[in-house]
């Protein structure tokens, strides 16, 4: 029989001194990858925001705008084990998890062998997803729900951390497959990247077509990242935040006596939607350097947390509104 240990509370001298320290570590970070990624200011920080709070992202963008770069870059700064996955229609789910192979030997012994797939990194991109099969697509999304994978009926758990940064271009949509709306709620965010500004891009030209490019340099490993995740997950939370979450996200679902969602909205959010904007919000504190989170951070996540867990109605759609404009409204509105 199994006996639950319950964790000893922290206290608040020690949960001031933890996230200080924190403070230094994320700043690090922070000054790591804007060394290798100019401009997205609030790209990186909605990543790093969904790393931090231990959740997977989708990334949406048109291309060349450094979707790869980002993540090759994080991958290097936080020392974790990355790697990439360039998904195809022809993608099968072995290519990704793994399979058996039947290896014999001196005796003439034959045996079973697992060899791991690219799945087992602790940061893994997944590039064009849409582009895989659906049952590709599955394998990958219930790994990254369950973050163990059963090959021959057999588990093997997935390294720690383990995170998913995934790529979709939402230009070219020929020979693709649209994920799932009941799969998109697997990731904690969509972020979406638009074009540079000016000066950033300006940086880009002069400091990218020389002879050498800046190289990021690795500042933290898996062990503390993990730290600082259990952290954010002891953060308090203020009861006005609780509210403004709730508040949020109830007003997103139709028949909740909202009449602008009622005429937009044809469903919305569930409960991991709450559960995700209270993480990342948390997240966004101590990222922001603050040791509790605000009615301001569930503002500012409510886009990247609520769109990809949002449907408008086909009038909504034939007028030209976008989920955007629909949870740019309700955020407004806490």
């Amino acid at each position: 029989m199994s006996v639950m240990v319950k964790e000893s509370p922290i206290s608040e001298k020690d949960m001031i001194a933890q996230a200080e320290t924190a403070l230094a570590d994320i700043s690090r970070v922070r000054d790591g990858v804007g060394r290798v990624i100019f401009g997205q200011e609030v790209v990186v920080e909605r990543t790093l925001v969904a790393l931090l709070a231990g959740g997977h992202a989708l990334l949406v963008g048109v291309p060349g705008l450094a979707k790869t770069k980002l993540v090759e870059t994080l991958g290097v700064v936080l020392g974790l084990d990355s790697r990439r996955i360039q998904f195809t229609p022809d993608l099968m789910p072995s290519d990704i998890l793994g399979s058996e192979v039947m290896e014999q030997d001196e005796a003439g012994k034959r045996s079973f062998r697992f060899i791991s797939g690219p799945i087992f990194a602790q940061l893994l991109m997944a590039d064009e997803i849409n582009r895989a099969s659906p049952r590709t697509q599955s394998a990958l999304l219930q790994a990254m729900q369950e973050y163990h994978v059963t090959i021959a009926g057999i588990r093997h758990d997935l390294p720690a951390p383990f995170h998913v940064l995934a790529t979709q271009n939402p230009l070219e949509q020929e020979g693709t497959y649209p994920l799932p709306e009941a799969q998109l709620d697997r990731f904690l965010m969509q972020v979406d990247i638009l074009y540079p500004e000016i000066e950033a891009e300006r940086r880009i030209l002069l400091e990218t077509t020389g002879i050498e490019d800046a190289k990021a340099q690795n500042v933290l490993q898996p062990a503390r990242l993990r730290e600082i995740q259990t952290l954010i997950r002891r953060m308090p939370v203020p009861e006005s935040v609780v509210d403004a979450i709730l508040k949020l996200v109830r007003s997103a679902r139709p028949g909740q006596d909202n009449a602008e969602t009622d005429k937009h909205v044809a469903w919305g959010p569930g409960p991991r939607a709450s559960q995700a904007l209270t993480l990342c919000a948390r997240a966004r504190a101590l990222y922001d350097g603050r040791l509790a989170p605000s009615v301001d951070d569930i503002r500012a996540l409510a886009e990247p947390v609520l769109q990809h867990r949002m449907a408008l109605t086909f009038a909504a759609r034939a007028e030209g509104t976008t989920v955007r404009d629909v949870v740019a409204k309700l955020a407004k509105g806490i």
